[in-house]
Order: C-alpha cells, then sequence, then structure tokens
C-alpha cells in the first residue's frame, strides 16, 4: 500500500498488477462448482477485472464492485474481456452497498481494507447473500501482518477466523507468513489467511459476528 496520493497510488498499482494471472483462491472455489450455467457471482474489490476475467470466461454472470472509478474504466476497456459477457459493474465501497443473491462472493485481497467498526455488518451480509452450498473465495489479514494497526482496516487472529466460518464448510484455510513485497516495490512481512469456504444448507443468518477479545486490531 503506497503513501502520497490515492489516485495515482491506485494508476500504479494496476500498472504494476496488468495481467497477472486470476487468483489462487478463486480458482480453487471455481474447481469446485460444476457447470457455470445460471451461476453468479460479486466480485468485491474487482480491481482491473483479474477474477472478473477468468469468471465471464467461464460463462458466470458477474457484478464486479470497486470504489475506484479507474478500476472499472481499467476493467471495461480490457482486451480480454469476453464478447457478449454478462457484466455488471458499480463503483461503490462494498461495506456501503448491497447486492443480490449470489453462488459464489470474492474478495481477493480486498476485505482487509474494510475499517474494524463496518467488518462484522460486512460478513454478515456476505454469509447472507450467499446461496446455500454458495461459496466465499478471498484473502484475509493476520494480525501479525507488517500493516497490523494501519487506520481503516481489519486484521483477525484464527480464532476470529474460525468463528467468521462456522457457516460453512472450509474447504481451504491456508496461513501464510512470508517476507517478499508489495505491489509497489517495497519488502513486506506478510500474515495471511488464503480461504475457500462452502456455505451449509442448514446455515442461519448472522444478526452480529462479536470479534472480541484479541479477535480484531483497530486501527491505531
Amino acid at each position: 500500500m503506497a503513501s502520497g496520493n490515492r489516485d495515482s497510488d491506485w494508476k500504479e498499482y494496476y500498472e504494476r498488477t496488468e495481467l497477472r494471472p486470476p487468483r489462487p483462491t478463486l480458482l480453487a472455489a471455481l474447481e469446485r462448482f460444476g457447470g457455470a450455467a445460471g451461476r453468479r457471482a460479486v466480485d468485491l474489490g474487482c480491481g482491473d477485472g483479474r477474477d472478473t476475467i477468468e469468471l465471464l470466461r467461464r460463462g458466470w454472470s458477474v457484478l464486479a464492485i470497486d470504489a475506484e472509478p479507474a478500476a472499472i474504466e481499467r476493467l471495461l476497456a480490457r482486451s480480454d474481456l469476453p464478447q457478449g459477457a454478462t457484466l455488471t459493474t458499480r463503483i461503490a465501497r462494498f461495506e456501503e452497498t448491497r447486492w443480490p443473491a449470489a453462488d459464489l462472493v470474492n474478495a481477493s485481497f480486498s476485505l482487509p481494507l474494510c475499517p474494524p467498526d463496518r467488518f462484522a455488518e460486512l460478513w454478515a451480509r456476505i454469509v447472507a447473500a450467499l446461496q446455500p452450498e454458495g461459496r466465499f473465495a478471498g484473502q484475509l489479514f493476520g494480525i501479525r501482518d507488517e500493516w497490523s494497526g494501519k487506520p481503516g482496516m481489519t486484521f483477525l487472529d484464527r480464532a476470529a477466523i474460525d468463528r467468521l466460518l462456522r457457516d460453512f464448510v472450509v474447504e481451504m484455510l491456508e496461513e501464510e507468513e512470508s517476507d517478499t513485497q508489495t505491489p509497489y516495490g517495497k519488502p513486506k512481512h506478510w500474515h495471511l489467511f488464503h480461504i475457500v469456504a462452502r456455505k451449509r444448507q442448514d446455515s442461519s443468518p448472522l444478526p452480529s459476528l462479536p470479534l472480541k477479545g484479541g479477535g480484531y486490531r483497530r486501527g491505531a
């Protein structure tokens, strides 16, 4: 995450990550579905479309949501956007918008950007929107991530992750700690949870998700 002018930061990010392949979590989720006929996905924080394009290529209908107008512009301008694809785009912060029922909610590296005081509400909305046997795919940041404590970001410990997934059958839950670089080329210690989870048939709505006792860390 770069500092400075927000618009120029995102422009640089999109340029540095241009044409990267879809996330492994998305691919793992798609492998577990049957056909794509009639399937709908919501891509939260879609960026310039690395995951959205793969969904469309496989015949899914997609609602792609991102707060950055430049992201949606780049998505719609992509040369590999399939002709005749069923794509709807929306410029909005995902914690401030609503979306229809879906078979898949994809959130690659985007949910940590939700402010901690909005995260429980956002997660409950994700769970409520998923059809029974629908899936969530994406990443969450752990409390040992180098950015932990940044204002406006959510960081979770393993116990909190387990509580979030209580209405799911967990199909992938990989915890990663590594020292690599950000897309801007800066060194960083990452603490990540890579998740694919299937909503249980008997799951119930989540009116609230208590994340106390170290479950998340507020920005200082």
